[in-house]
């Protein structure tokens, strides 16, 4: 089976090497070719890890069955695309449009989105039966978890598929109804914005916010240094999602998550966050 994943960043070059090393020919395609190669390096450093930890063999022969491209065009004889794009949906409906066009016709059309619906996505193609959200979690050569997201025409064959190669790939999938953010984003970015927002009105300091949820809740990171690791702009993303999606109030983003946003403190990647990475 010949897979396809577009886009090559965190996630996209993480669902790469994922397929690579349970058996899948996979075509890395990204528009930007420099973004393709930092992923490749960044997929060799991940294997290094998995070798050294007596995970894999070898990395080699997993390293053979990526290839890579800046050519959507690579994607025509593919059975599966895991779109991993930008979570904008402008991006999205652009990728759709243009894979129902390559693609052969049995092809299944997946998304990695974390909150953007999967019945629009569906409805940029001519075949929303086949399109589906496959929504990993970060890293996804580790975590075990899956949401798979049905739209509302997606085929009974389409999610059966997609919930076999899931097993294959020895993740746990769990089935969700098309909703703004699903279930896992609707829940942790509700946390999180009540966390920012907390932080907003004073009630407690950043250090304390994330210390009661670790210690008091179990979490294994804070809500705030979660919110830094995965970008505040894909945090701000998902959350106007929400709170356009449901017209509710409760969804409405928090001043400072937006102010932060609007300086480009974006969290780990920009060196500055909720908290200083800098030093």
């Amino acid at each position: 089976m010949k897979v396809a994943v577009i886009g090559a960043g965190t996630m996209g070059h993480g669902i790469a090497q994922l397929f690579a090393m349970n058996g899948y020919e996979v075509f890395l395609v990204d528009v930007n070719e420099e973004v393709v190669r930092t992923a490749l390096q960044k997929i060799e450093k991940s294997l290094d890890k998995f070798v050294k930890k007596q995970m894999i063999t070898g990395k080699e022969s997993v390293l053979e069955k990526i290839k890579t491209s800046t050519n959507f065009n690579d994607a025509k004889d593919v059975d599966l695309v895991v779109e991993a794009a930008s979570e904008k949906q402008e991006i999205k409906k652009k990728i759709f449009e243009n894979l129902d066009q390559i693609c052969k016709k049995e092809t299944i059309l997946a998304s990695n989105t974390s909150s953007i619906p999967i019945t629009k996505l569906g409805n940029f193609t001519k075949r929303p039966e086949k399109v589906i959200g496959l929504h990993f979690f970060n890293p996804p050569q580790i975590m075990k978890l899956v949401e798979v997201i049905l739209g509302e025409k997606t085929s009974p064959e389409t999610k059966n598929k997609v919930i076999e190669i899931s097993e294959n790939l020895g993740k746990t999938p769990v089935t969700v109804i098309d909703s703004p953010a699903f279930v896992t984003s609707r829940l942790i970015m509700i946390m999180i914005n009540e966390a920012v927002q907390c932080l907003y009105e004073k009630i407690a300091t950043k250090e304390d916010i994330d210390t009661a949820m670790k210690l008091g809740m179990n979490h294994p990171m804070g809500p705030l240094e979660l919110a830094d690791l995965v970008g505040l702009d894909i945090v701000l993303a998902i959350v106007n999602t929400m709170y356009e999606g449901f017209k509710d109030e409760k969804y409405k983003p928090s001043p400072l998550l937006v102010e932060k946003v609007e300086k480009g403190e974006l969290g780990r990647k920009t060196g500055k966050g909720f908290y200083d990475y800098e030093k």
